[in-house]
């Protein structure tokens, strides 16, 4: 291994924390400090891209920037701080040798921080612990500094305190990372980099933003794709700092990018290793294909708006490899797209991006989650959808993902918390006390408890204090059934919905209820009806509408009158009875079913 004194002077390190507590605030400062950004240029979280990561205070997309801090060659990766994009962070910990681990001195430790440290400590990382936000008059110093020492079995004088709003302590933060973080190991044999991120350009194509492990990548070397075999020619490689300059290579040790001239982003995936075309070296470990964990369905308000949706979702994908997508068509809704999304996080993204940046005002279903069936035959499918599962005669069994959660709460909100939880179906497994106000809960919840409104209501108990991490654990046998809805003894197929046996009356009955109030009255009456399978479990009418049949009727003989009236009743007991007449179920029903 041959390592040389310009490679000693390399350190490379990101940033994990929980959300809001000031990573891309922080990462400001550190490209003002080093002059990587000059004042004229310098905004606020810049290395934040899109606008919806600014309004939100989140970052979404990681971003890497090298800066020089004296003889020093910093490279920054500022990593997503949401659980849904905890995949994409282990990738970027795996392209680094160290993580500043920062903490909110106001709100202490939270959920993701606690996760992302595990996710750090699995890599081998050099944690440096960070109290950020001192100068808020709220910020409880001693307190946080102690959270943290328990959490990483650290000193108190290794904890180190900064503002990234003004600035302070932000150089001994920087000669920190120089003093802790050890140098990447360089050495020159064959190429190895790992791809920790990707993007599309619409005139270069796939940009691979890759760690070298081993070798040496440079213009015009042909390269190939470990794990999608695709092979291809470097038209150029370069850094970040934060904008893309263009270098004569990159070596073992440093982080940069590569222009691939790739079409797809499909096939630069997350996580892949990248080598030359002609050797045959070991995939660098950790690879795995993302699976989308949440599916919904995306239609356009307005029908003929569904080729700017088509085109939407496709240059979407482009730049996101998680987002999946196939064409569905509703008879409520008409055309659009069932998605999968890796949670709710990122399905919100993604509607924001499309009503933003391609103007679509669009309806979204409730989200739904993976079923696995095991079918009486002995086969295993993966369902996304209510169409999609088989009838309850040639299935065996059904599974439906759990994951593993874990609550951080003050513990004065713990009764109502766990009341919550228990009816969304929690499974409790203990309580850890981090200290005399904050506790942890951990839970088995299945997937679709946390769908919806979960997130909401917990915020709501706890006055907004408490926080959320989750991970998938397996999949569990339920027991669940497929609800159908009909209108006028026709089945609704887009109102159908998967749900869990014995809350299928309860739920079906407020289905019912709802487009009682919603539909619009027709000239005979209407049947509603919530089925499982050939068993009406919850049904009413809704009543006709009447034509005034006497008003032509001028006195006379009451038999008159009430001889037109039995007419029209006659007539409307066989449109009933035939189930005369096409039902359409207009949006705004649509959506208050989905609303309930």
């Amino acid at each position: 291994m041959l390592v040389s004194v310009m490679d000693q002077k390399i350190r490379n390190f990101c940033i994990i924390a929980h959300i809001d507590h000031g990573k891309s605030t922080l990462a400001d400062r550190f490209l003002e400090l080093t002059n990587t950004i000059s004042k004229r240029e310098m905004k606020e979280q810049l290395l934040d891209q899109m606008d919806i990561e600014r309004e939100r205070g989140i970052t979404i997309k990681l971003q890497p920037a090298r800066m020089k801090w004296h003889d020093y060659e910093l490279n920054l990766i500022d990593t997503p701080g949401h659980v849904d994009f905890s995949y994409e962070v282990s990738r970027s910990l795996a392209a680094v040798e160290g993580a500043i681990l920062l903490v909110d001195a106001s709100q202490g430790v939270q959920a993701q921080t606690v996760a992302n440290l595990y996710l750090a400590l699995e890599q081998g990382l050099e944690i440096i612990p960070v109290l950020n936000k001192i100068d808020l008059p709220n910020a409880d110093v001693p307190r946080t500094t102690d959270e943290i020492c328990k959490l990483t079995g650290c000193k108190p004088e290794d904890v180190l305190k900064v503002s990234g709003k003004t600035g302070q302590g932000v150089d001994l933060l920087l000669q920190a990372i120089v003093d802790r973080v050890s140098a990447p190991k360089t050495n020159t044999n064959p190429l190895r980099a790992l791809v920790f991120d990707s993007n599309y350009d619409e005139y270069r194509g796939i940009v691979a933003q890759i760690r070298v492990m081993d070798g040496e990548i440079k213009q015009g070397d042909k390269i190939k794709l470990t794990s999608t075999k695709k092979e291809t020619e470097v038209l150029e490689v370069g850094y970040y700092t934060p904008k893309m300059k263009k270098s004569a290579s990159l070596k073992s040790g440093e982080i940069g990018y590569v222009v691939t001239g790739l079409k797809s982003i499909e096939d630069c995936r997350v996580g892949d290793t990248v080598t030359l075309f002609d050797t045959n070296v070991e995939m660098l470990k950790g690879y795995k294909e993302v699976k989308p964990m949440v599916f919904a369905g995306l239609f356009c308000k307005e029908g003929n708006e569904y080729p700017r949706l088509r085109e939407g979702i496709e240059k979407l994908k482009l730049n996101d490899a998680a987002l999946m997508y196939e064409p569905e068509n509703s008879q409520a809704l008409g055309f659009g797209f069932r998605c999968g999304f890796l949670g709710l996080l990122h399905l919100e993204v993604i509607q924001e991006r499309l009503k933003r940046e391609f103007g679509l005002d669009l309806v979204v279903t409730v989200p739904s989650v993976a079923y696995k069936i095991t079918k009486t035959d002995g086969t295993v499918i993966t369902i996304h959808s209510p169409q999609e599962l088989p009838s309850p005669d040639k299935i065996n069994k059904v599974e439906e993902p759990i994951m593993n959660v874990d609550i951080f709460s003050p513990k004065e909100y713990l009764g109502g918390i766990m009341q919550l939880v228990a009816q969304k179906r929690g499974i409790y497994l203990n309580t850890e006390y981090l200290d005399d106000k904050i506790v942890v809960l951990h839970y088995h919840i299945p997937l679709t408890a946390l769908l919806v409104d979960f997130y909401d209501k917990l915020k709501s108990i706890s006055a907004g204090y408490a926080s959320l991490n989750y991970e998938f654990l397996n999949y569990q046998t339920t027991e669940v059934v497929k609800l159908d809805i009909l209108v006028a003894e026709e089945i609704v197929e887009s109102l159908a919905s998967i749900v869990y046996k014995d809350e299928a009356f309860t739920i079906g009955k407020k289905i019912v209820n709802s487009l009682k109030e919603t539909l619009p009255r027709q000239q005979f009456v209407l049947k509603i009806q919530a089925s499982v399978g050939s068993k009406v479990i919850a049904a009413d009418r809704l009543s006709a509408l009447r034509k005034d049949v006497t008003a032509k009727l001028y006195g006379g003989d009451y038999t008159r009158k009430r001889k037109l009236l039995e007419k029209q009743k006659k007539g409307k007991k066989k449109m009933l009875a035939h189930g005369t007449g096409k039902v359409d179920i207009p949006t705004e029903a649509f959506l208050a079913v989905l609303k309930k």
